[in-house]
């Protein structure tokens, strides 16, 4: 079995809070999908712009917790563009066994607690 690289992490809760982001009426402006490139997505929703940061959460950790210190300084970049920042941790896990990788083409576990304004 092969693991999952923590790039084909990324992608995949990107691709997962994308998918979430569009439900709730999000229109994507710009996507970043590199690691460590903040914010992930810049939307629009209500002609009102926000800046997304997107980070997989393995577990045992809780999705919802943040560093709150980096996320002041997308918040700060986000007030200069009159936008919202928000935060979205996407916990993901293997299905079997929540102690073990996420592997390719294996059953995974998410935890989405959707979008935190910070």
């Amino acid at each position: 079995m092969e693991t999952l690289t923590e790039q084909e992490l990324h992608y995949l809760v990107m691709n997962i809070a994308g998918k979430e982001l569009q439900k709730a009426g999000f229109e994507f402006l710009s996507v970043n999908s590199k690691l460590k490139k903040d914010p992930q997505f810049v939307c629009l929703k209500e002609k009102k712009l926000h800046f997304v940061v997107v980070k997989a959460v393995s577990h045992p950790n809780d999705p919802t917790q943040y560093d709150t210190i980096y996320m002041e300084t997308i918040k700060e970049h986000a007030l200069k563009f009159n936008a919202r920042a928000y935060y979205v941790g996407v916990g993901i896990s293997n299905a079997e066994d929540p102690l073990k990788p996420v592997y390719k083409n294996e059953k995974y576990v998410v935890r989405y607690s959707g979008l935190i304004e910070i």
